[in-house]
């Protein structure tokens, strides 16, 4: 499910203060995703049907399961540590009233025999399971270090949590606090089971046809090499100021990239303000990295800037709008964990559309963004709207989504409908499709 945005500090903190746990905690989630749309698009079996046909439909069902415990704890001393694993199924919803599934952890075995023209010839889609997490975390006085498998939220390497999937890395983190009001980061990523893998996506395809309509994930789980020999990043992040945030990240991708993120937002009187600076440069060579033209070395420089003015009134409306442009010599500011080249990860963009993600952050591309969102005794309310001009290849994206989120008890759920145009400039070949989408989660 689409999540509010949260700033980056916020969500570091919050990981930060849930090492100090009480006892052992159980806890966990069921989501059922829907999704259809009246016209297929990248991601959905080619059909001629409309909204509900089988061919231009996709569903799933997900199930977290989390366990945290205390190892042992003292006045200046406590060890923690967490498991985490991940069930995907479709119950054979494939072959009956959906033709895709949500998640890339899906396998499929492809079937013989007539299945009259059913949009996947009746490919089973094989179940998947995985542990997501398994950590253990040292804290003393304002120093934690967290090592194993985990989820990270940093600007450009982060766990995208919008699908029914969502991918983790095996890595070590430091966090430090001395320093008052700031926030020092270390970290080593070694392994990731992202679709980063450099231009060869993992997610399930079956007969030449492409099952996953949000694959995050790879098949069955996987872990591989983050890059191609891990990737270092540090951090400082300071609010002095209490309305202002301030950030500065820089990242090493080992004998492939560098890149660097910084970043201020401002809250204050209920006025909102920010601006996001990211570089990427390549240096390989293209057996690495997968195809750049035809060069055998590579290498690029880019960049991504985006601003944002909104206001917010307490229980009443937040309205933010946003511009953002990428230089035109490569993509920049998306989420390297899933995507490197470019072209279907999440970004952290204040930009970023709410379904179609890897316009934004394209080379040459300029977005705007309006977003409006009002919490009613109904129902909570989005509107979201983006326009993207990509000047590589004269490629267009407007999308609206309109939401409506509501909460029952431990039962979460959210009704989508997004109106995507996506083409090339020329009328023939535009891309204009409606699409609804269902997010029912259980938590436990």
């Amino acid at each position: 499910m689409k999540i509010t945005k949260m700033s980056l500090v916020a969500a570091l903190l919050i990981g930060s203060s849930a090492f100090a746990i009480e006892n052992t905690k159980v806890t966990g989630d069921v989501n059922v995703y829907y999704m259809t749309q009246d016209k297929a698009n990248s991601g959905l079996a080619t059909s001629d049907g409309g909204l509900f046909e089988a061919a231009n439909s996709a569903a799933d069902i997900g199930l977290n399961l989390n366990l945290t415990t205390d190892l042992y704890k003292a006045d200046a001393l406590s060890i923690s540590a967490g498991v985490g694993y991940t069930v995907l199924t479709t119950l054979g919803l494939e072959n009956n009233l959906v033709g895709n599934v949500w998640g890339g952890a899906h396998t499929a075995d492809a079937a013989t025999g007539s299945y009259y023209g059913h949009p996947v010839n009746g490919a089973k889609v094989n179940n998947a399971a995985w542990v997501n997490e398994a950590w253990i975390a040292i804290s003393a006085a304002k120093t934690t270090i967290k090592v194993g498998r985990m989820e990270l939220d940093t600007p450009l390497a982060f766990t995208e949590k919008w699908s029914i999937e969502k991918n983790t890395f095996e890595a070590a983190v430091v966090i430090n606090q001395d320093i008052p009001n700031t926030t020092l980061v270390g970290a080593f990523v070694g392994n990731g089971n992202g679709t980063e893998t450099f231009g060869q996506n993992a997610q399930s395809i079956v007969q030449g046809v492409n099952l996953a309509v949000a694959p995050v994930v790879n098949g069955n789980g996987d872990f591989t090499t983050y890059g191609s020999d891990g990737a270092y990043a540090i951090a400082v992040i300071n609010n002095s100021w209490k309305p202002l945030t301030v950030q500065a990240w820089y990242y090493d991708v080992t004998r492939i990239a560098t890149a660097s993120w910084l970043q201020a937002d401002l809250n204050m009187d209920g006025i909102l303000a920010g601006i996001q600076y990211s570089t990427l440069d390549i240096s390989t060579t293209k057996n690495q990295l997968g195809t750049i033209g035809d060069k055998t070395n590579v290498n690029v420089s880019s960049s991504a800037t985006a601003v944002m003015l909104g206001y917010a009134m307490k229980d009443v409306m937040t309205v933010k709008a946003s511009y953002s442009v990428i230089g035109k010599d490569h993509s920049a500011g998306q989420n390297t964990a899933t995507d490197f080249i470019g072209g279907t990860a999440q970004s952290k963009l204040y930009t970023e559309a709410w379904w179609n993600y890897g316009q934004v952050t394209k080379a040459g591309a300029k977005a705007i963004n309006l977003t409006v969102e009002a919490p009613t005794s109904v129902a909570d309310l989005g509107l979201y709207f983006t326009n993207v001009t990509q000047n590589a290849n004269e490629t267009d994206l407007t999308e609206l989504t309109v939401t409506a989120s509501k909460s029952l008890g431990p039962v979460d759920a959210t009704l989508a409908y997004i109106y995507t145009n996506l083409g090339d400039g020329n009328a023939a070949t535009n891309d204009s499709l409606n699409a609804l989408q269902v997010y029912l989660t259980v938590n436990f």
